[in-house]
């Protein structure tokens, strides 16, 4: 949809590049906030002597995670000309890259790299799995009560067709191509 609009315009409309940087700006800042906040409360602990080797394998799913979540940042300001901010929102829907598989891949890919540092560092225990359960449980509320309601609005028959053929939450095998 986007890319299909994108053929159609200049390369660059004087402030797609600065979009995009100030959307990478605020995607940094999301993670670099829950770095901050969420560790003590997962139970994340630096503890190398105590860790066995297989628990490293989970910087895989940390990288592979957290390096998706920051392509959809970029998608935000280079394809939907805005920030993941609910202050500086895309003016354009954003079906690209990975928005292709999975109509919040953001998310998935926080998940995925929290997940992983869990393995590496974490201490599970009732308290801390509570939390990320709420955590999980709030953020699909805010998507199903406040994002996609908003979205709608913002780009009406065209997000009711993508959401149609993207699944919220697990990925197609194929991209979606319209």
């Amino acid at each position: 949809m986007a890319r299909e609009a994108a053929a159609h315009e200049p390369a660059d409309d004087g402030g797609r590049g600065v979009r995009a940087a100030a959307s990478l700006i605020v995607g940094a800042a999301f993670l670099g906030l829950w770095f901050w906040l969420l560790p003590p409360w997962l139970g994340f602990h630096r503890d190398a002597a105590g860790i066995g080797r297989w628990r490293w394998l989970g910087a895989i799913p940390a990288a592979l995670g957290f390096a998706l979540a920051i392509r959809c940042v970029w998608d935000f300001g280079w394809t939907g000309r805005g920030t993941p901010a609910p202050m500086v929102p895309p003016t354009r829907l954003v079906v690209v890259g990975p928005y292709r598989y999975v109509r919040n891949p953001m998310y998935v890919g926080f998940l995925t790299g929290w997940l992983g540092l869990w393995v590496i560092f974490g201490r599970a225990n009732a308290g801390s799995a509570t939390v990320a359960a709420i955590f999980v449980v709030t953020v699909v509320l805010v998507v199903r009560l406040y994002e996609e309601p908003v979205l709608r609005r913002m780009f009406g028959a065209e997000y009711e067709e993508y959401c149609r053929h993207v699944p919220r939450w697990l990925p197609r095998l194929r991209p979606w191509v319209k």
